[in-house]
């Protein structure tokens, strides 16, 4: 069974159901019985969600800064040392 948008015509209050095709749903916030089922946009296959892409994009940044960090640590320590690169 497919997940489907309604909207209450009572209250105006917008929810998601799981329920059969032809099926109605009754709102969760005033219990009325008349929500009508709306059209939903369904995202293509294969596309990665906008806030997905960017915490992976956030996880890359914060790594990168951490092996940076970790370098300069290393050249520090060298350098402390009185080592040559």
């Amino acid at each position: 069974m497919p997940i489907y948008e309604f909207e209450c015509e009572e209250c105006g209050g917008r929810f998601e159901e799981l329920v059969a095709a032809d099926g109605s749903a009754a709102c969760p916030s005033c219990g009325a019985a008349g929500a009508r089922r709306l059209l939903s946009r369904v995202s293509p296959p294969g596309r990665q969600p906008r806030g997905a892409a960017v915490r992976s994009d956030e996880s890359r940044r914060t790594e990168r800064e951490a092996a940076r960090q970790d370098r300069i640590s290393t050249a520090q320590k060298r350098r402390a040392a009185g080592e040559k690169p």
